[in-house]
């Protein structure tokens, strides 16, 4: 599944379609409708993100992606023996391993791998036995790639969180040293062989200048496209994401 360097792949991430869902209970919006709706749009992928406390994506949720999507399911979790044996039990094509804490609103930073290199080598290994491409999901950060890298990994993902925050607050020198952090790292964990992927709080107005890096080859983008979804439907939101990620991409061809 891995593309040539040049080409860009889009992940949709759904959580939110089930966090609307959960606030009333009941079936609807489904998530897997709105997987399936991604894929028509334009989606590469899927991400679903199966928390601990299963505050949006459900297990079943999970076994029902598993059943209808033609993409690839990328599902996010927690470096833990539950979400292990469920990582197992489906085998889905990949698996992102996230940092997760309880009272944290969303994921608010990058995994700490350096610190935990042992852990996670043992966690990982599985998974990869099993057929997952196994991602890491970090800061730009070189310490944190070099450990990844040593882990086994095939893939990180690099927390685009800052970035999109020093934009949308307007601290303009703040986001151009986050982007430099970016496209730096990006190379250099493609020179590590790691495939590289970035992801969180990407917007159509922040989505260009990341999708114009040459090793990036997937952007996972959910939140952003749920809202958007509310205003012009999910289909034209992702398509509009979609045409962004091409033309940054053309633009440096």
């Amino acid at each position: 599944m891995t593309a040539p360097l040049g080409t860009l792949r889009l992940g949709v991430n759904i959580d939110h379609v089930a966090t609307v869902r959960n606030a009333r209970g009941g079936d609807t919006p489904d998530p897997l409708r709105a997987a399936k709706m991604a894929e028509v749009a334009g989606a590469d992928g899927i991400t679903a993100h199966l928390r601990e406390d299963r505050r949006h994506i459900s297990d079943a949720d999970i076994e029902g992606l598993m059943d209808v999507l033609s993409v690839p399911l990328n599902f996010e979790m927690a470096a833990t023996t539950e979400m292990q044996s469920i990582a197992l039990r489906h085998k889905p094509h990949a698996v992102c391993v996230v940092p997760e804490k309880r009272e944290e609103r969303t994921t608010e930073g990058g995994l700490e791998v350096a610190r935990e290199e042992n852990r996670l080598a043992h966690f990982i290994a599985p998974l990869r036995e099993a057929g997952c491409r196994v991602s890491i999901f970090i800061a730009a950060d070189k310490r944190q790639i070099e450990a990844a890298h040593r882990i086994g990994a095939q893939v990180i993902e690099l927390h685009s969180g800052a970035y999109c925050d020093a934009h949308h607050e307007g601290r303009m020198e703040d986001r151009d040293r986050e982007l430099e952090a970016m496209r730096e790292m990006s190379s250099f964990a493609h020179s590590l062989g790691l495939e590289v992927h970035v992801g969180h709080g990407l917007t159509y107005e922040t989505v260009s200048p990341v999708a114009a890096f040459p090793e990036v080859m997937e952007l996972n983008i959910g939140h952003f496209l749920i809202g958007e979804a509310i205003f012009l439907g999910l289909d034209p939101a992702i398509r509009e994401m979609r045409h962004l990620m091409d033309k940054a991409r053309e633009a440096v061809a």
